[in-house]
């Protein structure tokens, strides 16, 4: 069983797939660290993350980077934005998340391009999200120490960046069930994240 959970930055799709990847015991894969490897990895060798090419060159990353803690950090976020509007830089790592998709039983993963461009035919789809100013009040518990009007204006950024790129742009697939926790709390988003899969599966 495939399911493929995207949604903007903040919105809780990170917390559901991993809960779910527990319920359903199947392997998980945050997909967004792979773009904010490539963008960390683009940034320590002095390369510049809005140019294609010095992009792609950090596509050619260590796995151990994907355990790194600077990859959950705002400025790791950002970069990831910018490195994945890139089409060279998500073709480059299309394959790995296709095949970690397509594995013997399945698999959850998360993103933005999970449902129209990596798992079209996923058992299970969900679109994750949540009103700006929440997502954004979100990360500042999280990151106390920045303002909140700047993490509210990166979201905002992020946003725009992500749904305006040529390349797989953030949007709901049109099989997609939405999934908005603006008014939740993590259990009942959770709660109802499985009862969708769920009746997706009667189906």
């Amino acid at each position: 069983m495939i399911i493929a959970v995207d949604g903007p930055a903040a919105s809780g799709k990170g917390t559901i797939a991993r809960a779910l990847a527990v319920h359903y015991d199947l392997p998980h894969l945050d997909t967004g660290l792979l773009y904010r490897a490539v963008g960390v990895a683009t940034a320590r060798a002095g390369r510049d993350p809005d140019v294609e090419a010095d992009a792609v060159a950090g596509c050619r990353i260590d796995e151990t980077l994907l355990t790194d803690p600077e990859l959950r950090t705002e400025v790791a976020g950002a970069l990831a934005s910018r490195v994945s509007r890139h089409p060279a830089v998500r073709a480059a790592l299309l394959e790995y998340q296709q095949a970690f998709a397509r594995q013997p039983g399945g698999a959850v993963l998360d993103g933005r391009d999970i449902g129209t461009v990596i798992a079209p035919d996923a058992d299970a789809k969900l679109f994750v999200t949540a009103s700006t100013e929440v997502r954004a009040q979100r990360r500042h518990r999280e990151d106390a120490l920045t303002d909140y009007d700047a993490i509210l204006a990166d979201i905002e950024a992020r946003d725009a960046r992500d749904s305006g790129r040529s390349a797989a742009p953030l949007r709901q697939a049109d099989d997609a069930d939405l999934l908005d926790t603006t008014d939740m709390t993590i259990g009942a988003a959770v709660q109802r994240a499985i009862a969708l899969v769920e009746a997706r599966i009667r189906r």
